[in-house]
This record gives C-alpha cells, structure tokens and sequence, in this order.
C-alpha cells in the first residue's frame, strides 16, 4: 500500500544526513564533555561547533543559545526561569498557544501570577489593539507564539515584541513550528527569547534550544553541575545536540527553495478540498500561514473517523492538536478563533514537508472526497440538499 506523510507539524524523520552527523557520537566519540581529556575535548568541541551553527541559523551570538530536552523544555524555561527573577507580577500570551506555552501559564496562574490570555481573530491572528491594552505597570513578560500548530497562522511576532518593549515587558516566542520552515532572525524580529525543537525539522527527538537575548537574566529549572551557562544541569545530550546543530544548518541552506514549493502543494491541496468538497471550512489565515499547513473542518462528520480513514489508505494526518491526540475535548485552538465545537471536532491537519510531491497531493485529492462522502452518509446529522 502506498504510504503518504502528511503530519510534519507531529513530527520528521531524521535526515540521513543527519543521522551521519550523529552516529560517530553514540559509540566512538563518547566522551563526556565536562571531562578535559581527549574524548572529552572531542565531545565538547562537538557540542560547540552545534551550538555555532544554531546561533548562525537565527541570527545570534554562541552564547546566547542554550540546550534543552525539547521544545516544551525551552517554553518552561522561557516562562518561569525569566519571571522567578521577579515576586509577582502579569503575565500575556495568546489564547491558541501550544500545551507547554497553555499549561505552564495556567501552572503560574496557580502560583498567583496574574495572566491574560490574549484574543485572537477568526484566522487565529492575534488581536494587535487588545493584545497591547491588556499590558500593565506589573506585566513582566508576553509570549506569543510565532506559528500555530494547528491552523498555521503566523503572528506578526516583530509587532508583538515592540509593544512589549515599548511597556517595559520581556518578549518570548515559542517558534517550534516556524524554524526550519521560515526566516526566523532574533535580532530583526527583536525577540528576547526564542523556543525551538530538533523533531520538527528533520532532526532527532528529545533535543531543542532556547535563545536567551544577552543581558536577559534567567534562572534555572533544573540544578546541578552548572551546565549550558548554568541553566541547565545534566551531562549533554551530545549526539541529539549534534544533530540539532546539522538540522538547522540544513534547514536554513535548503529554506529558499523548499519554502516557496511547499507552498505550491500546500496551495493546491487547499484548493482541491475546498472545490470538491461542500460544507468545508478552510481554517487558519489565508496568507500568513506555514508554508506546508493545510487543516480544513468539513461539517457533518468527525475528524477522528477521517484520520482513521485515511490511515487505511495509507495517507498520515492528523485531527487537532497531535499533542493532545487521546483526548476527546474540542481543539482550544479552534475555539478560541471562534468556531464552535462541531467545527473543532471536524477538524483534520494536513502538513507537508520535504518529501511530498505532486502525486501524494493527487492521491489524497483522490482518496478524500469518497471517504467524507460515505462518513456523510452514516452521519445522523447531515442531509443531502
């Protein structure tokens, strides 16, 4: 059975040529990198060189890019490591952030910081004149993030962040989805702090990084041995980080061409959805969107019966948010643009990447429009007109 990917914005395969990075560091180069003997020097001047060619993919300094687990890591880091430099105080992020953006800000809520959660519009663009009056005296930090997970839309994030600076708050952006997948540059987009993720842009699981604007002080989460400039114990993980800093630098060379192709298929799946298929919401903004990010919600039926078809076809995609995959609550993203929970739970995620072509595009368009139609006709709630 042919087998076709579209769940990038889940997860990606390691590129082999990443993978050839990585692999020396799992048996012959194991050294601990805290150690000044040959192996270790070997593993620290790994970790280093990674570190270099992150800096170089978003525009920063060596030392301003420190290591994580991940990206939900990097968004706890950013929330509660900069404002526990602080008593109390105000807090802003939108409405459809990702979990590990949600969760953490509702976690400070219950340590008696105070949070907006800042309105968006029915495209998911965060609302510029609202988001700027929730700031106060006591508002301390704002995280935006810079494209959603869901429907794809990208938030004017150099906007944001003057605003922010403008009332005397810190900026973060989570910006797992749009690194690898957009320009990201934190000196042109002002950010103080940036969250990224190695699986979502051909890179290993288990990695990420923060960006920490210099002179941003922070403090740690996990204690130890002082490692990454002390904000984060624990011996390096030196072939993910390895593999980090060689995703990234890949991502960064092949964007220019990769960026303006996936938008070709993106924009043609779109279209074939929405001219064979009635009573079909195109979800997201219509242009500021992730260049390979397509999620519809055809009415009538469930997104889950759709995903399940589709897998029989061998076609991957997703409904709503893949971090929150076994729950059966509507996509907060979704609502919080808007819609309600029939629209949430019709929802289906398509995201391309490096690999897709125009024939996975001709066969989901050929496979679709029959699976919604017999899923229709079990429905008790639609009627042929």
């Amino acid at each position: 059975m042919r087998t076709v990917y579209f769940d990038h914005a889940a997860t990606t395969a390691v590129d082999p040529r990443v993978f050839a990075e990585m692999e020396p560091y799992f048996v012959e180069r194991y050294g601990n990198p805290s150690e000044i003997h040959r192996l270790g020097r070997e593993t620290r001047e790994a970790v280093e060189q990674a570190r270099a060619k992150v800096a170089a993919a978003l525009g920063a300094t060596d030392k301003e890019i420190v290591f994580t687990g991940g990206g939900t890591e990097s968004d706890n880091m950013a929330l509660i490591g900069y404002l526990r430099r602080f008593e109390t105080g105000h807090l802003i992020i939108s409405a459809i952030e990702h979990p590990a953006v949600m969760e953490t800000a509702r976690f400070l809520l219950r340590e008696g910081w105070d949070v907006t959660f800042a309105d968006v519009d029915r495209h998911g663009m965060v609302d510029v004149d609202a988001y700027a009056a929730a700031f106060r005296d006591d508002t301390r930090l704002a995280s935006v993030m810079f494209a959603n997970n869901v429907v794809g839309t990208v938030q004017p994030i150099k906007e944001l962040a003057r605003i922010a600076h403008e009332r005397g708050a810190a900026f973060h952006t989570d910006a797992v989805q749009a690194v690898g997948a957009l320009p990201v540059d934190v000196g042109e987009l002002g950010v103080d702090l940036l969250s990224l993720s190695g699986h979502k842009l051909y890179g290993p699981k288990g990695i990420g990084a923060i960006f920490i604007k210099r002179g941003i002080r922070m403090a740690p989460l996990i204690h130890g041995g002082g490692h990454e400039r002390r904000l984060r114990s624990g011996t390096e993980n030196v072939p993910g980080i390895v593999g980090l800093g060689a995703a990234l630098e890949l991502a960064a060379a092949e964007l220019p061409t990769q960026r303006p192709r996936q938008e070709a298929l993106r924009d043609r799946l779109a279209a074939g959805i929405l001219d064979t298929i009635d009573h079909t919401v195109y979800l997201g903004h219509p242009t500021e969107r992730l260049p390979g990010n397509v999620c519809v919600s055809v009415r009538y039926i469930e997104g889950e019966s759709m995903v399940l078809q589709l897998d029989g076809k061998g076609i991957a995609v997703s409904s709503g948010s893949a971090c929150a995959s076994g729950s059966l609550e509507p996509s907060h993203v979704i609502l919080g643009m808007g819609f309600g929970a029939e629209e949430a739970h019709g929802s289906v995620r398509l995201t391309l990447g490096r690999e897709n072509t125009d024939a996975d595009v001709e066969y989901f368009l050929e496979v679709f429009p029959p699976i919604v139609a017999r899923l229709r006709d079990m429905s008790p709630l639609y009627v042929k007109r």
